[in-house]
């Protein structure tokens, strides 16, 4: 699967995830869920096992998995609360690969490595306000002073925003034309003065991935903090990097669903309703038919997608894709999976009611699924009518 690493290893490291995730974590989940925080025995049990930097390259201290291994730990994660993929998911994902594909050496011998370790934690600062799936209408600004740049302006929903050590940074140096889009990234450490961080948002699900407001102030950073060392890197950079969350966005969304019809599954076949197992009734397996089905169906576009991209064979079209049926799929689910349950499906602490709120917001990040939907349907288009 990997010149880094082989099919064997990846057996060993897919199966201490399986086990981490079900028997650390699932017993937990409302401990988190209530406490709105990850244990901090989990958090040095993930790092220990190297989830900070799984696929951050092995040279620079991760375990350098590509993006067919990424998306089967993906469907691990997704078996449990989000927040535990959350933890660690912008070290891997769409911060790190902005870093791993595009910074210079030298910023990558000063982060990446701490980066991999856990040490440091790196937020993916792209969303603002008035720009969320097309960063287009990016206001953020970068000025040069000198040999240094200076950044004002807010971004919003940044995940791990409150215990951030690094901010990839999106801003415009300067209004977009025929020469480009005018968007840089830039690495800002937390502690750079101006740098401020809001309160936790107050979120329907995902208790325990914390986000918040960020507010650059007339923040300062040298002229090495520019990624790649050129302003003509931002946004290709930020479109590479979500391209590939898609795909593992899709994954976790697969791994949602497996968890909602497993617990429907158990539920139909311990509980009764007029003195027989619920599973009995024909419409109650019919739901649980849809739902098998939809998993099955996601799961096979989401491998699909991740050889593809692995291989180059395909970057855009796929990766919105998996992301669009998944995302969607992992919501059709969860709601089958309240109504097996009846009631009880709606109570906290319940499974499925959990789920039901986490995977909503799957639909919205790394590209809304109406963003997804003009890109597959758009991008088909244009293909066509140049052969018109």
């Amino acid at each position: 699967m990997s010149d880094t690493v082989s099919d064997e290893d990846f057996s060993y490291i897919l199966d201490q995830v399986r086990h981490f995730v079900r028997d650390a974590v699932v017993p937990r989940e409302n401990e988190i869920m209530a406490t709105n925080s990850i244990p901090d025995d989990i958090r040095g049990a993930a790092a220990h096992m190297g989830l900070f930097g799984y696929a951050i390259p092995a040279e620079w201290g991760g375990l350098g998995l590509n993006l067919r291994q990424d998306v089967e730990l993906a469907m691990e994660f997704g078996y449990t609360t989000l927040a535990l993929r959350s933890m660690f998911g912008t070290n891997n994902g769409i911060a790190g690969q902005v870093l791993v594909n595009y910074g210079t050496e030298a910023q990558k011998k000063q982060w990446l490595e701490a980066i991999a370790s856990g040490e440091v934690v790196a937020s993916f600062a792209l969303t603002e306000p008035g720009a969320g799936s097309n960063p287009a209408g990016l206001r953020t600004s970068a000025r040069r002073v000198g040999d240094d740049w200076v950044l004002d302006g807010q971004k919003r929903f940044i995940t791990n925003a409150p215990v951030a050590d690094l901010f990839i940074t999106f801003a415009r140096t300067r209004e977009p034309g025929p020469d480009g889009p005018g968007i840089a990234v830039f690495l800002v450490p937390a502690d750079t003065p101006g740098v401020s961080v809001g309160p936790k948002d107050a979120k329907m699900g995902q208790e325990g991935a914390w986000t918040a407001d960020v507010v650059f102030d007339s923040v300062q950073v040298p002229g090495s903090a520019l990624v790649g060392g050129t302003e003509e890197i931002g946004y290709r950079a930020a479109m590479t990097s979500l391209v590939r969350g898609r795909v593992h966005i899709a994954a976790l969304a697969v791994g949602c669903a497996q968890r909602a019809l497993d617990e429907s599954v158990g539920y139909a076949a311990a509980n009764t309703q007029g003195g027989v197992p619920i599973g009995e009734h024909q419409l109650v397996q019919a739901m649980l038919a849809d739902q098998f089905t939809e998993v099955a169906a996601g799961r096979a576009l989401v491998r699909e997608a991740a050889a593809a991209y692995d291989s180059g064979a395909d970057r855009r079209f796929l990766p919105s894709a998996a992301k669009l049926f998944c995302t969607e799929m992992a919501g059709r689910v969860a709601d089958l999976a309240v109504q097996v349950h009846g009631g009880t499906g709606y109570m906290r602490e319940v499974p499925v009611e959990r789920i039901y709120r986490d995977v909503r917001l799957l639909r919205l990040y790394e590209g809304t699924s109406e963003i997804q939907r003009l890109i597959i349907g758009g991008g088909l288009y244009r293909k066509a009518s140049k052969h018109v």
